[in-house]
C-alpha cells in the first residue's frame, strides 16, 4: 500500500473526496434554499407521522375512546378509592365499592331525572320546533333572504342528515360495539382502581438512569392534570346547570329541569357544548314566552358562562389545564370527526394531559439557564 506525500493512503483520499463532493455542493447552496429544504423534509416527516397516527386512531377508535373514558373515570374516582383505603378497606373491595357507588349515583340520578322530566321531553321537542319557526320568521323579516331560499337550505340540511343516518344493521352493530365498550370499560376500571399504582411502580422499576425521574415526574403531572380536569369539569358543569336552571325558573321558562340537564351534559364539551345548550334554552324561551324572555335568557346564559370562564374555571382548574380556546376548538372538532360525541367528550382531556407531559419532559431535558 503506497502513501502520497501527505502520508495518507490513496483509498482514504478517494473516500474523503467522494464524501466531500455532496458536502461542498450542499454548502454551495444559498442559505434560503438550505432552510427551505430542511424545513420541507421535517414537514414531510411530521405530516406522514400524523397521517399514520390518524389512521391508527380511526381503526382503534372504539378501544381508544373506551380507554380514555376509563382513565377519566379512574381519575375522577381516585379520591373515593383513597378514602376507602385509608379506612383499611382492602384494594379489591375498595375498587368494587367505588364502582358500585358510581353505578348507584348514575342509576339514581338517571331514574330521578326520568321520573321528573319524561313527560316533558315531548313538549321540549315541540317547543324547539316553535322556536325554530319563530327564528325562521325573524330571519326572513330582517335579512335579505326569502322564505323559498330558507326552505331550500333547511331541506338540503334535512336531506344531508337523513342521508347520513345509519341503517338498522349498522345501528345494531354500533349498539353492540357500545355495549362491549361499556363492559370493557367497567372491567378495566376495576383493575385500574385496584392495581393502577402498583402497575405504575412496576413500569418505573424497569427504567434506569435519569429516564426514571423524568418518567415519574411526567406521570405525576399527567395524572394530576387528568384528575383536576375531570373533577373540575364536573363541578363547573354542575354550577353552570344550576345557574342557568335558576335563571329559567325565575323567568318562568318551561322545561327548566331538562334544559338544566342538557346544560350539565354540555359542560363536558368545552366551548361547543355550552354554546349548544345555551342556544337550546334561548329557543325554548323564544317559543314559550316570546322575544323579551328569550333575550333575558340569552343575557342570563352569557352572564353565567362569563362568570364560569373568568372566575370559576381559573379558580377550580387553577393552572393544571392550559389550552388556548382555539386549540380546544380544533381538538373538539377533530375528536368529533373521529369518534362522534364520545370523541368530543374525551378529546380535550387527552390533549391537556399530552401537552402537560410533553412540557414536563421538555423542561427536564432543557439545559439549565446560565
Amino acid at each position: 500500500m503506497g502513501e502520497d506525500g501527505s502520508g495518507r493512503t490513496p483509498e482514504l483520499t478517494t473516500e474523503r473526496a467522494r464524501t466531500a463532493g455532496p458536502r461542498q455542493a450542499w454548502a454551495g447552496l444559498p442559505w434560503p434554499v438550505q432552510t427551505a429544504v430542511t424545513w420541507s423534509a421535517c414537514l414531510v416527516v411530521v405530516v406522514t407521522g400524523l397521517w399514520l397516527l390518524g389512521k391508527i386512531a380511526v381503526l382503534l377508535a372504539p378501544l381508544a375512546i373506551a380507554l380514555a373514558g376509563t382513565l377519566f373515570l379512574t381519575a375522577l374516582l381516585d379520591p373515593v378509592l383513597l378514602l376507602l383505603r385509608r379506612l383499611r378497606v382492602p384494594a379489591a373491595p375498595a375498587a368494587l365499592l367505588t364502582i358500585l357507588l358510581l353505578l348507584g349515583v348514575l342509576v339514581g340520578v338517571g331514574a330521578l331525572v326520568w321520573n321528573l322530566t319524561a313527560s316533558q321531553f315531548g313538549e321540549l321537542s315541540q317547543q324547539l320546533d316553535q322556536g325554530v319557526e319563530r327564528s325562521r320568521d325573524f330571519v326572513t323579516s330582517t335579512l335579505p333572504v326569502t322564505e323559498a331560499q330558507l326552505d331550500r337550505l333547511i331541506q338540503q340540511a334535512r336531506q344531508g342528515l337523513s342521508g347520513g343516518a345509519p341503517d338498522p344493521i349498522r345501528g345494531a352493530r354500533t349498539a353492540a360495539e357500545v355495549a362491549g365498550s361499556l363492559l370493557f370499560a367497567l372491567v378495566l376500571l376495576f383493575f385500574l382502581l385496584k392495581d393502577g399504582r402498583s402497575m405504575w411502580r412496576w413500569v418505573l422499576r424497569r427504567m434506569t438512569g435519569p429516564n426514571r425521574a423524568v418518567t415519574a415526574e411526567a406521570g405525576r403531572v399527567g395524572w394530576r392534570t387528568l384528575g383536576s380536569y375531570s373533577r373540575g369539569t364536573m363541578m363547573i358543569a354542575a354550577i353552570d346547570a344550576t345557574g342557568i336552571g335558576l335563571a329559567l325558573v325565575v323567568l318562568r321558562v318551561p322545561l327548566a329541569l331538562p334544559l338544566a340537564l342538557i346544560t350539565f351534559l354540555g359542560g363536558f364539551v368545552p366551548i361547543i357544548g355550552a354554546t349548544v345548550a345555551g342556544a337550546v334554552a334561548v329557543l325554548v324561551a323564544l317559543a314559550a314566552n316570546g322575544p323579551t324572555t328569550a333575550l333575558l335568557t340569552l343575557a342570563a346564559v352569557i352572564a353565567v358562562q362569563q362568570i364560569e370562564g373568568n372566575l370559576l374555571e381559573p379558580l377550580i382548574m387553577k393552572r393544571q389545564v392550559q389550552l388556548h380556546p382555539a386549540v380546544i376548538l380544533i381538538v373538539v372538532t377533530a375528536g368529533t370527526l373521529i369518534a362522534g360525541i364520545a370523541g368530543a367528550f374525551v378529546s380535550v382531556p387527552i390533549a391537556a394531559v399530552t401537552w402537560r407531559v410533553i412540557d414536563t419532559v421538555q423542561r427536564h431535558r432543557s439545559p439549565a439557564p446560565a
